[in-house]
């Protein structure tokens, strides 16, 4: 206040001066005219208007026309006016003076309001699209106070959602909540804020609550916040409360309505996100359904068929009982691995597996995994090549032996034989390729079709390459395999991808990175 008050003597000082330089100036110009002098001093008030304000500007018109009287109309020397049309101009000089300023001092308003508005109109710009990075309603409601406060210059931001009656802050340590009626707060502090812990929570919801119910209230310099209802429609949803800020209220209703339609637009995309998981969850269901259903009553319908024989024939000789007990074997460690397949998927879905991270030899764990394939499918050529001198990889073992067993088992079961009637050889391949290791499955089976390449780790998804395509048969699987080799590497914090093309294989490549000392 004493700072502004400096201020406003400087200015009336200035403007004294000026007058008398004017007037100094042209007692002493013989070939100035009453005219000249007029519009000198009629430019020095509109140049007041301009950039001080009316106040300045009717003042030195006053004090003006006081002058030009007394130096400059005759009798000069004098107040008194000798002549009629001298009274005329006397008159016309303070009127146009008075007006012209009135005019350039609201010409000057409607400029600074225009700009205001045109800041006010950044601001908003910048906090909508702001408001639109949180993924979620819970972290637009804590985004919110910052970013309104960041945004107009505020020491503090309250919002006040009205359902639960949670309060967020852009300042921890102090909320907005002044008393109702209106007023500065008790035992006010910093800016007016009031400790959070200074009060009962009752007491803060209970003011929230009748400030969201009241209409826009820009307070005068009583030290209480600015408070913007939240409303839904015609239903209050919350409140907003700035400290320190003043703004226009088109600009605070345009707030009001920004922010109520950021959390109604964060409601619907949670909303719709659920809706869309939840039909997703169906979908999921319904395909784990309908192809574990299927895979499950393949070998159980064996081992019904096994066992009603075994059970219905009393004069079987050995040979047949040993084979229908193998089929109940093999059918049982078929329905085993189904299970062990559905319970991995859902513990790597859940995020429960808990990987045990070494530094491995890549070349063990290929021949580990290249040797329990050809146990598995005797009569199949693998070959292995390796780069030299390969780094140790960090992984864990029984994982990553999961992930070739996948990948060397669907390269047996979808690679048909050569011409000459013997099966095509797999290729598995190591190298390093930057900071990562990357291990490659190929066969020179059918290969996959371009646009069912993005698709074939999704989970019970099924490629047009399910039947053998010598004898047309289906090629059982549940769809699990390469989804569970892709949870895996992501788990390992590798990526998993296949090149294909129809009629000449496909190659699967996966990534582990390398173990550092």
């Amino acid at each position: 206040m004493y700072t502004k008050r400096l201020i406003e003597a400087g200015r009336w000082i200035l403007i004294a001066i000026v007058l008398a330089g004017i007037v100094a100036f042209y007692r002493h110009f013989p070939g100035a005219n009453h005219t000249t002098v007029a519009l000198t001093l009629l430019l020095l008030v509109l140049g007041l208007a301009g950039n001080w304000g009316l106040r300045y500007a009717v003042g030195a018109s006053i004090a003006a026309t006081a002058l030009y009287n007394y130096f400059f109309l005759p009798p000069v020397g004098t107040f008194t006016i000798a002549d009629t049309q001298n009274w005329v101009a006397l008159f016309a000089f303070l009127g146009t003076a008075i007006y012209a300023s009135h005019l350039a001092s609201r010409i000057r308003e409607e400029s600074e309001e225009a700009n205001a508005r045109r800041h006010e109109s950044e601001m908003l710009y910048r906090l909508g699209r702001q408001l639109l990075q949180p993924e979620n309603v819970a972290q637009l409601f804590n985004f919110i106070p910052s970013s309104v406060a960041n945004a107009f210059n505020s020491p503090a931001v309250t919002l006040y959602i009205a359902q639960g009656d949670r309060i967020y802050l852009s300042d921890p340590k102090y909320i907005s909540s002044p008393r109702i009626p209106w007023c500065a707060p008790e035992a006010p502090t910093e800016a007016g804020r009031t400790p959070y812990i200074d009060r009962p929570r009752t007491e803060i919801v209970r003011d929230l609550r009748e400030a969201m119910m009241m209409p826009i209230f820009r307070p005068p310099n009583t030290g209480c916040p600015t408070a913007i209802p939240l409303r839904v429609g015609v239903r209050p949803s919350g409140a907003l409360l700035l400290e320190d800020t003043v703004v226009s209220r088109e600009t605070m209703e345009a707030l009001s309505g920004l922010i109520s339609m950021s959390i109604e637009r964060a409601e619907a995309l949670e909303t719709s996100a659920r809706s869309e998981a939840a039909k997703e969850t169906e979908r999921l269901r319904t395909a784990l359904l309908d192809s574990v259903t299927h895979e499950l009553r393949t070998p159980l319908t064996s081992i019904k068929a096994s066992v009603s024989a075994l059970l219905s024939q009393d004069s079987l000789d050995p040979a047949s009982c040993k084979e229908l007990l193998t089929v109940i074997d093999e059918e049982s460690d078929r329905l085993n691995h189904l299970i062990e397949q559905a319970v991995e998927m859902a513990q790597l879905d859940a995020n429960k597996v808990h990987l045990e991270m070494k530094p491995l030899s890549v070349a063990v764990l290929i021949d580990d995994a290249v040797a329990e394939a050809r146990t598995a499918y005797p009569g199949r050529d693998f070959r292995i090549a390796l780069a030299s001198n390969l780094p140790p990889a960090l992984a864990d073992a029984g994982w990553v032996l999961k992930v070739l067993a996948n990948l060397l088992g669907n390269a047996a079961k979808y690679s048909p034989p050569g011409p000459n009637g013997q099966a095509q050889p797999i290729f598995v391949s190591a190298d390093q390729q930057g900071d990562m290791l990357a291990i490659s499955v190929a066969d020179r089976g059918a290969g996959i079709d371009p646009l069912e390449q993005g698709m074939i780790f999704d989970k019970f998804y099924r490629g047009q390459s399910y039947r053998n395509p010598n004898q047309g048969n289906r090629i059982g699987g549940t769809g699990m395999g390469l989804a569970i080799a892709r949870s895996i590497v992501n788990a390992h914090g590798g990526s998993i991808g296949v090149t294909s093309q129809l009629g000449h294989g496909s190659v699967f490549t996966f990534t582990l990175r390398i173990a550092r000392p």
